[in-house]
């Protein structure tokens, strides 16, 4: 594949570059933080599973439903989180965000039936709705396009680094507080992950910063670098007007349905995973949290090298192509290979490193064309449709896996699914989405 020139560094570029990595160390590392405590509180229902169905006799269809509700509630309020958002600003609404859904995450505990299992995962998709494309908005705000692939390839960076440390974590607690005052493992489990999203809450009170404008920590000649750059990124972008306008956009359906693609196997790999690596033969909660993190420990390396590269050659739909074949081809050999423990993670460390990388790259697309308030809705459009395919997902495993006895039928239509996400990203005009 072609890939454009770099361009040399000039003064004024130097200085721009200088400006931006005071940006970065501020802003990215606490985002980062903020999206583990959403991510560990998101998905460890897949580790809690390994003691909760049992316990309150689920099927694997009905965790796949209740594991899959998060993302109803998320759909419907997606939309209005993020204009939200835009009105109120980021610090205010993030922290909001981030403290409803701690609170919901620790009621887990008190899950009795598939009743409340299904009304607290709905209500934990509806508090968490608008974090994440609020996110990517923020972003927009200080990055221009050509350094956005990196910053949001670190800023996800958090989900493997949640499966990294939060399943060891999850398996720990679970096994070491088994018995203590009478509640089982998962329910601990449950109270202790939801304290670091309420704490990192509170912090974004503190710490965030609205917008450039906001920001004490910039001087006046900084805060002009930022906005010149920003303000001459967004004269390439087409769609700007009222926020109903993203919804006559095309291209925002076309994102839409990508992203659809890359969410299946994203949730097919951070629910079912604790599950995966159990059925090659694994005992012991510890045991299948520390090897549940081998696959996410590939995906980070992965995630960030794609990014790194994607920016440095403003190059955007080979950089999403190749890493979506590889998530299909890693899928693909774990069905074949689901008698070995060895050659499951192995695949399903390819398939990780493909399916996560697949993510940050993705935003670079639609932000590429979207801006003024249509960026708020079109974003969150675009992650809504997107995110439904984490209903779809486990659902859909859990529903083969019980009609048809077998974990491979799920991992083919995961690979094909991918491979029409490969096909679609093609499809986008490269002098639009590379810049």
């Amino acid at each position: 594949m072609p890939m454009p020139a770099v361009a040399a560094e000039t003064p004024a570029l130097a200085r721009e570059n200088t400006v931006y990595r005071k940006v970065v160390r501020r802003i990215v590392p606490f985002l980062i933080l903020c999206y583990v405590a959403s991510y560990l509180d998101r998905v460890n229902v897949g580790f809690a599973k390994l003691q909760m169905s049992d316990d309150l006799g689920f099927s694997e269809a009905a965790y796949g439903l209740g594991a899959g509700l998060f993302f109803i509630g998320y759909f419907l309020l997606e939309v209005p989180s993020n204009l939200m958002l835009q009105r109120v600003g980021a610090r205010t609404w993030i922290a909001r965000i981030m403290i409803s859904w701690g609170l919901v995450s620790a009621a887990f505990m008190f899950v009795t039936n598939e009743a409340t299992f299904y009304v607290l995962r709905f209500l934990l998709g509806a508090a968490e709705a608008g974090f994440y494309p609020g996110v990517i908005l923020y972003c927009t705000y200080w990055f221009p396009s050509h350094r956005r692939a990196r910053v949001i390839a670190m800023f996800m960076s958090a989900i493997p680094v949640a499966g990294i440390f939060g399943n060891p974590l999850s398996g720990w607690i679970m096994d070491s507080f088994q018995g203590v005052n009478g509640w089982q493992g998962w329910q601990w489990m449950f109270l202790l992950e939801a304290v670091p999203a309420l704490l990192v809450g509170v912090m974004t009170l503190c710490y965030l910063d609205d917008g450039v404008r906001d920001a004490k920590w910039l001087t006046d000649e900084e805060k002009a670098v930022v906005e010149r750059a920003v303000a001459e990124d967004s004269a390439h972008r087409t769609v700007h007007g009222r926020s109903l306008d993203a919804f006559r956009e095309p291209r925002v359906w076309l994102m839409c349905l990508i992203y659809f693609c890359f969410v299946m196997g994203q949730y097919a790999l951070t629910f079912w995973m604790p599950t995966f690596v159990e059925s090659t033969g694994i005992d012991g909660n510890l045991a299948i949290g520390v090897l549940s993190a081998v696959p996410f420990l590939a995906a980070l390396v992965a995630m960030n090298l794609f990014g790194r590269s994607a920016d440095k050659r403003r190059e955007r739909r080979w950089h999403l192509v190749v890493p979506s074949l590889m998530g299909a081809v890693g899928f693909s050999l774990a069905a074949v290979w689901n008698g070995s423990t060895a050659l499951s993670l192995t695949a399903l460390s390819v398939a990780a490193a493909g399916v996560l990388t697949c993510a940050p790259l993705f935003w670079s697309l639609p932000t590429a064309f979207l801006g003024g308030t249509a960026a708020a809705a079109g974003l969150a459009i675009i992650n809504s449709v997107g995110n439904l395919a984490g209903f779809v997902s486990p659902y859909m495993i859990g529903a083969l896996k019980d009609a048809t006895g077998s974990a491979s039928i799920p991992m083919y239509v995961l690979a094909l699914t991918l491979v029409v996400g490969a096909a679609a990203v093609l499809t986008t005009k490269k002098q639009v989405v590379n810049r």
